[in-house]
C-alpha cells in the first residue's frame, strides 16, 4: 500500500522557482539570436538547483535546443580531470556526431585529451601554452557546434570541480564572443568555505558582465505545502505543513525526506539531526541492500553494474533483489545509459559514507582496486587510471598506491590537466617513504618524468628519485600557475642537494627558482641563474648549459643590456647547437635578435627574428612562437615601423588565443596598444590596453598596462588617473621596477606628471638619478623619450626664477647624454633634433630652423601627435621673429596641430594651441574643442576670467614674489594680495602658486619681451 508514495518521493509538481526559469528561458532566447550567454546557480544542498536545471533542459529541448550535461565526479575526495567537459562533449557527440566531427576536423589529437572518441591524442610537448591551447581549441569547437544549433552545455556541482576544470570553465566564460550557446554551471553555495578552491573562480567571474549568477532560496511556506501536496497525492494537514516547514527550513530535498517519513509513520520528533533522518531511511531497508547502498557510497558519484558486482562478492539474483530495494525506496537511481548506479542525492551518499567506520572504508576501497585491477574494462577506458589510483591512495597501501598515482599522473599531463598532475606527484611524494624500497626501485624516471635531462644517467636503469619527482612536479606547478607551491617545492630540493654532489641537477633547480621568484616579483632571479652558472663551470656541454644561458641571456637583455648579454646569447646559441636543443636555441637565436636591434644593427636583428617566428611556425614549437610575436612587433615599434607591427600583432593575438596562456595575450595587447598609441589610433589603443588588464595576470605585463593608462591619461589632461596608474605601475614591478625597459618609462611619466601638475623642480629631481646612472646600450628608444620629457619641461621653466639655480648643469648633462645615445633609426634620428632644439628652448634661444628640421623629420614619420606637438613648437618659433610671412605658417601650423589634438582628445595640446593662438591674435584663431564652438576671447587671461588686477598679480606670481612684495609692487595691502592669490588659484583650477607660475609660463601669458617693456 505504499507503492505510490515510494514512486513520488520526487514532487511531481514544479514548485516555485517561476523567476529564476523566466531568466533561463530569457538566456535561451538571447542564444537563439547568437549571443552567448553563461548563467551560474547556486544555492545550499538540497534546495533545488537540480530540479531546476531539469526543469529547464526540458523546456530547452522543446524549443529545439540540444542538451549537453555534464557532472563533476567525485571519486572518494578526488575529481576526474576535466569530468564534465568530457561527459558533456560526448553528449553532444552523440546528439551531434556529424557536425560535431566536422567542428573538430584537423584538431582531434588534441581535443582527444578531452574526448577520447576522437582519436588517439599525441603525446607532444609540454609547456605553459600546452593547457591554454587545448582550452582555445575547446572554446572554439562548442562556438563552431553552436554556429548552427542552440545549445545548453550544463556542467552540475562545480563544487567538486578538479582546478582543470575550473581553469577551462573560466577561460570559456572569458572568450566566449560568438554561437548559439548557453552554459549552465551549479554548485552548492553551502560548501564554498573561505579556502574552498571554487571560490576564487566564483570572485572573478563575477566580474564578469557577460556572466549571471543566481542564488537559489529556501521554499516558503505556501511553496512546501504545494510540495508536499505533490508528493502525497492530496492536501496536506496544515500543522503538519507547519511542523514539516519547521523543521526542513523550507530546504526541497529535506521537505520530501520529511513528508514521505511522516507518511510512512517514523517519529521524525525522535532526533533533531536531518542527516539521521536520512540514515534512519537506509536502515529500514534489508541488511543485503544497506551492504550495497555502503559499497556505492564509498565508489563515486556512479558506480557501473558490473564493477559493483565484482566488490559486493554477492550473488546474482541478490545483488539485483538489493538494487531493487534501493531503487524502488528512491535511495538509488539507475544512470541514463543503463550501466550503472547513482545516489538519488548527494547528500544521502555523504550521508552513508559518513557512517562508514574507518577501517571499513579503506577495505571498499581496496577491493574497488582489487576488482578494477583484475579487470580493467569494469570502467570506462578514460576513468580507469585515475580510479585505481584514488581507490589504493585511499586503500592506504602505500605499495599498490605509489604506482598507482604515478601512473595517473602521466595521465593527467597526457590532458594537459597539469594541476591534478601537481596534486598526484604531491601524493605520490607524501607515499615515498611509506613505500617499500623493492617498489621505488623498480620504478623508472622514463615512464614517469620528462621534466629535465636525465644528468648523465640513462633513465631506462636507473631507478626514480624522489628529485625526479620534485622536478616534474615544480614544472607542472609552474604550467598550471600554481608558482608559489612550485617554489616551495623547488626550495626543497635545493635543501636535499645541499647533501648531494649532483651540480647539473642544482643547476636546473636554481635556473626554476630564478623563473618561478622573477614571475611572483621576488626579485629580478639573477642571483639564483649566476649560481646555475658557477654550478656548471667545469662541466661538459648539456641541455641544462643552453637553458641556462638563455635565461641569462635574457635577463640581461631586460635589465643590463651591453655587449654582456649579446655575449651570453651567442654563446646559448652555441651551446643549444651543440647539444642538440632545438628549441632552447630557438629561443636564444630571438634573442640575440632582439640584441642585434638595440646594437643597431636593425634589418639584420628584424630578419633573423622573422626568421625564428616562421621556424617555430613551422616546427611546432608555439612557446617560441608566442614570444616572437611578442618581440618581433615591439622591436618594429622601437624603430618607427608601427604599421608594420599592427598586423602581425593582430595576428599574434589570434596565435596567443589559441596556443598562449593569458599573460601572453595580455603581452600582446599591451604591444599593440602602445603601436596604436604611435600611429594616433588612440581609442583603438584604450580598448587594447582594457584588454590587456582584463587578461592579464603576472605582475610584470600588469605593471605594463599600468604605464600604458598612464600615458594616455597624461595625454587626454587627466592628471589624477596618469598618477593613480603611475602609481599602479611602480607597485605592480616591484624588485622589476629598475630594470630599464620599465625604470625609463615610468621616470618619463613622471617628469611628465609633475610638469604638468606644476612641480618642474620634482620633474627636474626625477631626471637628476637617470642621468647619473647613465643609458646602458640598447635603451634608446626609452632613453630618447625620457631626454626629450626633461629638456621640455626645462623649456617651460626657462622664465621661472625658481627654477634658474641648476638649470645649466642639468641642461649640459642632457646635452652629454643624448651624444651618447645612437640615432641610427630615423625616429631616434627625429628624437635627437627635438631634443637638441628643445635644449636650445629651455637656454632662451628659439630659432624656426632648429624646429623646422624636428618638424620635417617627423612628417617622414607616422606619428601624429609628436608631428602636432612639434608644429606647435614651430608655430611658437615662427610668431617669437614677428614678420606677416611666418604669422601666416604659424596659423597654418596651429591649424593642423589643434585638428589633431582635438580627434585625438589631447586636451592639454588643444588647450596650449589655442591659448598661443588667441595670444597671437591670429584670425582665425583655432580653438579646443568641437570645430563649431563659439569663437573665445582674443586675450588668453580675459579666456582665463582673470581681472586687471588679478593679471598684475599672476605675472608677480609668475616671477616668484611673495604676498608682500606683490602687496609693495602694486600699493595694495598682503591681505588683498592674498585674495587676489586664492582667486587666481581657483580660476586656474591649480593648487599652489608653483602650478599658477609653471601654468603663466608653459602657456606663454607673460613673454619675456612683453616683460621686458
Amino acid at each position: 500500500m505504499l507503492a505510490p508514495v515510494e514512486t513520488r518521493s520526487v514532487s511531481p509538481v514544479f514548485v516555485g522557482r517561476a523567476d529564476e526559469l523566466d531568466i533561463l528561458n530569457e538566456a535561451l532566447t538571447r542564444a537563439s539570436a547568437g549571443e552567448p550567454q553563461a548563467l551560474l546557480i547556486g544555492g545550499e544542498a538540497g534546495v533545488g538547483k537540480t530540479r531546476l536545471v531539469e526543469e529547464f533542459a526540458t523546456a530547452a529541448c522543446r524549443r529545439g535546443a540540444v542538451l549537453a550535461l555534464g557532472g563533476c565526479v567525485e571519486i572518494g575526495a578526488d575529481g576526474l580531470p576535466f569530468a564534465p567537459f568530457s561527459t558533456a562533449l560526448r553528449a553532444l557527440r552523440r546528439a551531434l556526431p556529424d557536425e560535431l566531427a566536422a567542428c573538430a576536423a584537423g584538431q582531434e589529437e588534441e581535443l582527444a585529451r578531452l574526448l577520447p572518441e576522437l582519436g588517439q591524442s599525441r603525446t607532444g610537448r609540454h609547456d605553459e601554452e600546452g593547457m591554454a591551447r587545448l582550452f582555445e581549441l575547446t572554446a572554439r569547437l562548442l562556438e563552431r557546434v553552436a554556429a548552427e544549433h542552440t545549445v545548453v552545455l550544463v556542467l552540475e556541482d562545480l563544487h567538486w570541480a578538479d582546478a582543470s576544470t575550473r581553469h577551462l570553465l573560466s577561460y570559456l566564460l572569458r572568450t566566449l564572443r560568438t554561437g548559439r550557446l548557453v552554459v549552465l554551471a551549479t554548485y552548492r553555495a553551502d560548501d564554498i568555505h573561505r579556502r574552498h578552491p571554487l571560490r576564487p573562480l566564483l570572485a572573478e567571474l563575477d566580474r564578469l558582465r557577460t556572466v549571471r549568477r543566481l542564488e537559489l532560496a529556501r521554499l516558503t511556506r505556501d511553496e512546501v505545502c504545494r510540495q508536499i501536496a505533490g508528493i502525497l497525492a492530496r492536501e496536506p494537514d496544515p500543522a503538519q505543513v507547519d511542523d514539516i516547514f519547521d523543521r526542513s527550513d523550507g530546504n526541497a530535498f529535506f521537505v520530501e525526506e520529511l513528508a514521505v517519513a511522516a507518511h510512512e509513520g517514523c517519529c521524525t520528533g525522535l532526533t533533531d539531526s536531518l542527516r539521521d533522518l536520512l540514515l534512519v531511511r537506509v536502515e529500514a531497508l534489508p541488511e543485503s541492500t544497506q551492504h550495497v547502498a555502503r559499497i556505492v557510497a564509498e565508489g563515486g558519484s556512479t558506480v557501473e553494474y558490473r564493477l559493483l558486482d565484482a566488490v559486493a562478492r554477492l550473488a546474482e539474483d541478490d545483488l539485483i533483489e538489493a538494487l531493487r530495494a534501493a531503487v524502488n525506496a528512491n535511495l538509488l537511481l539507475a544512470t541514463p545509459d543503463g550501466d550503472g548506479y547513482r545516489f538519488r542525492h548527494s547528500l544521502v551518499r555523504e550521508a552513508v559514507s559518513d557512517d562508514l567506520l574507518p577501517g571499513e572504508r579503506a577495505r571498499l576501497n581496496r577491493r574497488y582496486a582489487e576488482a578494477l585491477q583484475g579487470d580493467p574494462t569494469l570502467v570506462p577506458a578514460d576513468e580507469r587510471v585515475m580510479r585505481l589510483a584514488s581507490y589504493w591512495y585511499h586503500a592506504h597501501d602505500p605499495a599498490k598506491a605509489l604506482p598507482a598515482v604515478l601512473d595517473a599522473s602521466v595521465e593527467a599531463r597526457s590532458r594537459r590537466a597539469y594541476s591534478e598532475q601537481l596534486r598526484l606527484l604531491e601524493r605520490a611524494m607524501e607515499l615515498w617513504e611509506s613505500a617499500p624500497q623493492d617498489v621505488r626501485a623498480a620504478l623508472r624516471p622514463v615512464d614517469y618524468t620528462e621534466a629535465y635531462p636525465p644528468c648523465g644517467c640513462d633513465p631506462a636503469t636507473t631507478p626514480l628519485r624522489y628529485l625526479d619527482l620534485m622536478a616534474e612536479a615544480a614544472v607542472a606547478g609552474r604550467y598550471c600557475g600554481e608558482r608559489e607551491r612550485a617554489l616551495k617545492i623547488a626550495k626543497r630540493a635545493l635543501r636535499l642537494l645541499e647533501d648531494e654532489d649532483d651540480p647539473l641537477r642544482a643547476a636546473w633547480f636554481w635556473m626554476q627558482r630564478s623563473r618561478l621568484a622573477r614571475s611572483l616579483g621576488r626579485g629580478s632571479g639573477r642571483e639564483e641563474l649566476a649560481t646555475a652558472q658557477e654550478l656548471l663551470r667545469g662541466l661538459p656541454p648539456s641541455a641544462v648549459h643552453a637553458e641556462v644561458l638563455t635565461h641569462i641571456a635574457n635577463w640581461s637583455t631586460i635589465h643590463a643590456p651591453g655587449p654582456e648579454a649579446y655575449q651570453a646569447a651567442e654563446r646559448a646559441v652555441q651551446y643549444a647547437r651543440m647539444v642538440g636543443s632545438r628549441e632552447t636555441e630557438l629561443d636564444a637565436r630571438q634573442i640575440l635578435g632582439v640584441l642585434m636591434v638595440h646594437a643597431g644593427h636593425i634589418e639584420a636583428g628584424l630578419a633573423e627574428l622573422h626568421e625564428v617566428r616562421e621556424r617555430a611556425l613551422a616546427e611546432d614549437a608555439p612557446a617560441v612562437a608566442l614570444n616572437a610575436y611578442v618581440n618581433l612587433p615591439s622591436e618594429l615599434e622601437a624603430v618607427g615601423r608601427s604599421r608594420e607591427a599592427v598586423p602581425m600583432l593582430e595576428k599574434g593575438l589570434d596565435y596567443a588565443r589559441r596556443h598562449g596562456p593569458p599573460d601572453t595575450e595580455a603581452w600582446v595587447w599591451g604591444n599593440l596598444a602602445e603601436s596604436l598609441l604611435s600611429l594616433g589610433r588612440w581609442d583603438e589603443a584604450d580598448r587594447a590596453c582594457a584588454a590587456a588588464g582584463r587578461v592579464g595576470q603576472g605582475v610584470a605585463v600588469r605593471g605594463v598596462h599600468a604605464t600604458l593608462r598612464a600615458e594616455l591619461a597624461l595625454a587626454r589632461g587627466d592628471l589624477a588617473e596618469a598618477e593613480r596608474r603611475l602609481d599602479a605601475g611602480r607597485t605592480f614591478f616591484g624588485s622589476q621596477e629598475h630594470a630599464p625597459q620599465h625604470h625609463l618609462p615610468l621616470t618619463r611619466l613622471a617628469v611628465q606628471l609633475a610638469a604638468a601638475q606644476g612641480r618642474p623642480l620634482d620633474a627636474r629631481a626625477h631626471v637628476a638619478p637617470v642621468l647619473d646612472r647613465g643609458f646602458p646600450l640598447g635603451t634608446q628608444r626609452d632613453a630618447w623619450p625620457l631626454l626629450l620629457a626633461a629638456a621640455s619641461v626645462e623649456g617651460d621653466a626657462h622664465a621661472l626664477p625658481a627654477a634658474d639655480a641648476g638649470r645649466a648643469d642639468l641642461l649640459a648633462r642632457i646635452r652629454g647624454a643624448a651624444r651618447k645615445l645612437v640615432t641610427i633609426a630615423p625616429v631616434w634620428q627625429a628624437h635627437e633634433h627635438w631634443v637638441r632644439a628643445e635644449l636650445a628652448r629651455a637656454e632662451g634661444r628659439t630659432d624656426p630652423d632648429d624646429w623646422c628640421e624636428v618638424v620635417t623629420a617627423f612628417e617622414h614619420l607616422e606619428r601624429p601627435y609628436d608631428l602636432a606637438r612639434t608644429r606647435l613648437r614651430l608655430a611658437e618659433a615662427l610668431l617669437s621673429t614677428g614678420g606677416d610671412g611666418e604669422r601666416e605658417r604659424a596659423a597654418e601650423l596651429l591649424r593642423l596641430a589643434h585638428a589633431v589634438a582635438a580627434h585625438l582628445g589631447a586636451r592639454p595640446l588643444a588647450d596650449a594651441v589655442a591659448l598661443l593662438g588667441r595670444r597671437a591674435r591670429l584670425s582665425p584663431a583655432p580653438v579646443a574643442g568641437r570645430p563649431d564652438a563659439p569663437s573665445a576671447p582674443a586675450d588668453p587671461l580675459a579666456a582665463l576670467g582673470l581681472t586687471s588686477r588679478e593679471r598684475d598679480v599672476l605675472r608677480l606670481v609668475s616671477e616668484g614674489r611673495t604676498n608682500r612684495q606683490i602687496a609693495e609692487r602694486l600699493f595694495i595691502s598682503p591681505k588683498t594680495a592674498s585674495v587676489h592669490v586664492s582667486n587666481i588659484l581657483s580660476k586656474l583650477d591649480v593648487s599652489g602658486r608653483g602650478e599658477a607660475a609653471a601654468v603663466a609660463h608653459r602657456l606663454r601669458l607673460f613673454p619675456p619681451r612683453a616683460e621686458a617693456g
